[in-house]
């Protein structure tokens, strides 16, 4: 049928968007990261950035882009399962007290519909028919008391994958010509611009998960970006001397 298939591809779209924020957030901390190593080392070295060489940049923006990786990846999988637990914990405590005061809970639904528009009449008639319904009831004081949506549908450790490895992957662009190139001021110059690009891409992709205006996602995204480039690089500067 078709609200069956349009219901398909509205839940593919939501899981598409999910991974997208994933991407988005673990890419940028990964391009900022490891530009900010790059940008350090040539802020010390500022008389050459061969002075200090490119094994140096690829040694400590590789350890660092791998450990910062497998730390936003675990970060996001112990966020995800904590919020799961959250959820669950208080999920259970709401039906303990639907089932110990069923006439109170009932009353704060009432005032919940009430505040969010129902007319009194119309708020009391829901609230009863909820109320002989507790796990549906449970559910709705969830988001409605405490703004929490069930995180069942989250896989944790996949959420945890995606970012690992959108942070490696786009988090790799700021070195990828240090292996290819000497580590010269060209090689900073095409860093850089690789760089940037890369932030666009990201704030396109986050245009597309988000709907937010066009200018707004890329600008911000590749304004983040570049201030952090600006702080590593003066830091590196004013230790290198």
């Amino acid at each position: 049928m078709d609200w069956q298939v349009h219901r398909r591809d509205a839940h593919r779209l939501g899981r598409t968007q999910e991974f997208l924020k994933q991407i988005v957030y673990g890419g940028n901390d990964g391009i900022v990261t490891t530009f900010a190593i790059v940008a350090g080392f040539a802020g010390a070295a500022a008389d050459g950035v061969a002075q200090i060489g490119g094994l140096a940049v690829l040694v400590f923006g590789l350890a660092n882009l791998f450990a910062d990786g497998v730390s936003m990846g675990l970060g996001e999988f112990l966020s995800a399962r904590s919020q799961h637990d959250l959820y669950r914990a208080r999920r259970a405590s709401e039906l303990r007290e639907i089932a110990a005061d069923p006439e109170q809970e009932r009353m704060e639904l009432f005032e919940i519909l009430r505040q969010r528009g129902l007319p009194p009449g119309e708020a009391d008639t829901t609230a009863q028919i909820l109320s002989r319904h507790p796990e549906f009831m449970a559910d709705l004081m969830m988001t409605y008391e405490f703004g929490m949506s069930d995180p069942d549908e989250e896989n944790p450790a996949v959420n945890g994958m995606f970012t690992f490895g959108s942070f490696v992957l786009f988090g790799a662009v700021p070195l990828v010509p240090y292996f290819v190139m000497e580590p010269t001021d060209t090689a900073l110059i095409v860093s850089s611009v690789s760089s940037a690009l890369a932030l666009v891409a990201l704030g396109l992709l986050r245009w597309n998960a988000t709907g937010e205006r066009l200018l707004r996602c890329v600008g911000e995204t590749v304004l983040v970006g570049t201030t952090c480039a600006v702080v590593a690089f003066v830091v590196g500067w004013i230790v290198g001397g």
